[in-house]
């Protein structure tokens, strides 16, 4: 797949009115394996109907061959290789770019469709928070917010000379489970460390989980979306 063809995706407006123009847009990101139809359960359970009709965009990643699975064809936003000597990992560079290419192409489509950047939030899970961060830091326009569940900052010894002006006070709701044995919590807090220094504000919330969403989490990022999202 590459950023010209078709995206497979799911979405919907709240509020009940398919006519209504959405005030907002939340474009999510699931994680490996998964699909767009993954987070629908969770985004409607959230409860945003104070700034009114809220797009949700679910896109699905495209199918590719993920070495740490043995070379298994899934969904993945980009390829995972297994830990080398003493822990080393190597990026898939290739397919994180192209797939931040592919995210940058969906928040262009919510402008095109009336939600500017300002009001386009973008969020991901575990592989879809690593492309939540890839991308939403380098997006030309700055974005409404970024929420980056259970994952880490990839290409980090990029992201300080890569990261858009633009991004620069872009709010950004990270939150990671305390027993994760998927992504180990000190990744996530070394991405919440890395972010904040080069300026970035960060909300960070660590919870009594494993690699999951739980409800206090839910219910946390809920009142923190109707805060950035609201009214000015």
């Amino acid at each position: 797949m590459n950023p010209g063809q078709p995206i497979e995706l799911i979405e919907f407006t709240t509020g009940g009115d398919p006519a209504a123009q959405p005030v907002a847009s939340i474009v999510v990101l699931h994680g490996l394996g998964a699909d767009g139809s993954d987070f629908v359960p969770m985004a409607q359970e959230l409860d945003l109907s104070a700034i009114g009709p809220v797009r949700f965009v679910f896109p699905s990643a495209p199918v590719r061959p993920v070495t740490i699975n043995g070379g298994y064809q899934m969904r993945a936003w980009y390829d995972i290789h297994p830990p080398g000597p003493q822990g080393t990992r190597r990026e898939d560079e290739a397919g994180l770019r192209e797939s931040q290419a592919i995210v940058q192409q969906l928040l262009e489509r919510e402008t095109q469709r009336g939600v500017p950047p300002q009001r386009t939030v973008l969020m991901g899970f575990s592989q879809g928070c690593a492309m939540t961060l890839l991308a939403g830091l380098r997006a030309p326009q700055r974005l409404a917010a970024l929420v980056a569940l259970s994952g880490y900052l990839p290409l980090a010894a990029t992201t300080a000379a890569e990261h858009s002006a633009a991004s620069l006070g872009t709010p950004i709701f990270m939150a990671h489970g305390a027993f994760d044995g998927v992504v180990a919590p000190e990744r996530g807090a070394a991405a919440r460390d890395a972010l904040q220094v080069i300026g970035y504000p960060v909300e960070w919330r660590s919870y009594p989980m494993e690699h999951t969403v739980c409800a206090e989490e839910v219910q946390d990022l809920n009142a923190w979306l109707l805060q950035v999202l609201r009214p000015a």
